[in-house]
């Protein structure tokens, strides 16, 4: 690339930094004497004029500064090449405040918490989708001669709960038989595979010992437990954030929030993003849902090495601080995936 053009990338890079500090459009004079761009006003103009032609920047007002559309956004994003990375203090009190989360719901709401602190933007969190979890552990707890409490555990930290009502009664010996066959049939199965395995074991009945009454119910309450619900979970916070940044969606901010209260579109956008460790921004248009006009998504997985467990991020206007997001999302989906997978 030519020096004029990445001259004016520089440009470029100014207004969108004054325009997201400042809120206001950025002038020639502006530029000049706040950032060190070792040409006159003259070229900043002209240089202003040609990325307003080719669709980089636009005149809100006649007489005003200039500031960045979405096309403008989109090549600062792109050409970002330092992302400042948080410091080691930075990091060790994320990765504290996550590690004193009780259980799987109680990181999450304090990810949540902690990335709408960090960028002062609607942080989203997918709960963990079924289909990669694997079943870490089953636990059968007498409740009774002829009452079960069953408990699976995943590995992402999911924790299911569900009571089982026997036909006849059985003993502490049958008990053990029962969780050991249970056990040996889950532990360590996708939870597809240990649907499939739970079902094999309840057409079995005849061998299983003069269990079947209890092993054909609980396979029937784990086949409940196992298979993948239609409805996905998302934890959500920092929703007030939006006021404070009204005018930066124009009349759009109800719609936004309207579709954030439905959070159909949220969850369509976290699916959308399943590259391990990439951090996606979409910008406006590009998350094509009209109702999230003036809008911007950064996002992206969190997870253990080999398995992806969601999606997570954050949403407010194109008028953003990308690198600050980019890397307060980034820092936050690593460690609340080192924090669950270690449980």
């Amino acid at each position: 690339m030519g020096s004029a053009d990445d001259r004016r990338f520089e440009v470029l890079r100014a207004i969108v930094a004054d325009f997201v500090s400042t809120k206001e459009p950025v002038g020639s004079k502006t530029l000049v004497e706040r950032h060190n761009l070792g040409v006159s006003s003259a070229t900043v103009r002209n240089d202003m004029a040609v990325l307003e032609a080719e669709g980089f920047i636009t005149q809100p007002h006649t007489s005003s500064g200039r500031i960045p559309t979405e096309k403008g956004y989109r090549e600062f994003v792109d050409r970002l090449d330092h992302v400042k990375p948080m410091s080691a203090p930075e990091r060790r009190a994320i990765l504290t405040f996550l590690e004193s989360g009780h259980d799987l719901d109680d990181v999450l709401r304090r990810a949540v918490r902690l990335l709408a602190q960090l960028t002062r933007q609607v942080a989203v969190v997918q709960y963990p989708t079924l289909s990669t979890s694997t079943v870490r552990h089953l636990e059968v707890v007498s409740l009774g001669p002829a009452r079960l409490l069953l408990v699976v555990i995943t590995d992402t930290g999911r924790v299911d709960q569900r009571i089982v009502e026997l036909g006849n009664p059985i003993d502490d010996h049958q008990l053990g038989q029962l969780r050991e066959m249970l056990g040996t049939a889950l532990d360590g199965k996708k939870l597809a595979a240990a649907s499939v395995a739970v079902a094999d074991l309840a057409s079995q009945l005849d061998g299983s010992g003069g269990l079947g009454d209890a092993v054909g119910r609980s396979a029937t309450v784990l086949l409940e437990t196992l298979v993948e619900h239609t409805e996905e979970r998302l934890l959500m916070g920092g929703t007030a954030n939006l006021t404070r940044n009204t005018a930066d969606f124009g009349g759009s901010l109800r719609s936004v929030l309207e579709a954030l209260e439905e959070q159909v579109i949220v969850l369509k956008l976290l699916d959308a993003q399943q590259q391990a460790g990439k951090v996606t921004v979409r910008i406006g248009h590009e998350t094509e849902h009209e109702q999230m006009a003036g809008t911007s998504v950064v996002s992206t997985t969190y997870g253990t090495m080999d398995t992806v467990y969601g999606g997570m991020g954050v949403l407010g206007p194109t008028r953003m601080d990308y690198p600050g997001t980019i890397s307060s999302v980034a820092a936050v989906a690593l460690y609340i995936g080192e924090v669950l997978g270690t449980r």
